[in-house]
């Protein structure tokens, strides 16, 4: 066959496939289709799981915050900060009326050094005066709700008071029967003691 001829039938065999992926049997050689995702749910759409029959699990709350209640006496005794004065120690105790009635105090404070456990130390407590003030006795006092009393607890050393004694801790009171207080005293010096001396409750600090 001349070579016009074999072109002339070449072309008629494109013409009658229709040139269909050039005789490429269909689905091969084609990319498949890209999968189109699923639309996300949102919040509002999101299936949830009845709550009726679940109950929802509840989170443990922050601890209780500690707070110092008011005795049943209607007074709270505060210890102040420790003053030091010629190898001397003392600290200011505040009598507090926090009840909602007056309050009567005439007298001293109650004061108890305490050990490691508790127990009561044999230190001597003196209604006396130091370095810092003089006792000047008792007063009578009225104090209204919020009103205050003050004295002066100050760490004396004797002769014959030998070797000092550690305590942990002053067991405070307004008055013997008044509803003691323990006021730790880690982390001070006042810690070692031959005896205490302590001024009356007044409304002003002795000089």
């Amino acid at each position: 066959m001349p070579v016009a001829g074999v072109l002339l039938a070449a072309v008629a065999a494109l013409v009658l496939t229709g040139c269909a992926g050039f005789l490429v049997p269909a689905g091969e050689g084609e990319p498949e289709p890209t999968p189109t995702p699923a639309p996300a749910l949102s919040a509002a759409a999101s299936p949830r799981p009845p709550t009726a029959d679940v109950p929802a699990a509840e989170e443990p709350g922050p601890p209780p915050t500690p707070t110092e209640e008011c005795p049943a006496s209607g007074a709270v005794v505060t210890v102040g900060e420790v003053q030091a004065l010629l190898m001397s120690r003392a600290v200011v105790l505040t009598l507090t009326n926090c009840g909602s009635t007056p309050y009567r105090v005439d007298g001293y404070p109650s004061v108890q050094a305490l050990g490691e456990d508790g127990e009561r130390l044999p230190v001597k407590v003196n209604p006396a005066g130091s370095k810092f003030g003089r006792d000047h006795g008792p007063e009578a006092l009225t104090l209204k709700p919020g009103g205050t009393a003050r004295s002066v607890l100050a760490w004396v050393s004797t002769q014959e008071g030998g070797e000092l004694i550690m305590a942990d801790a002053l067991e405070l009171a307004a008055a013997p029967d008044a509803g003691a207080r323990v006021h730790p005293l880690e982390g001070h010096d006042v810690r070692y003691m031959d005896e205490l001396n302590m001024t009356a409750w007044r409304a002003e600090l002795p000089e």
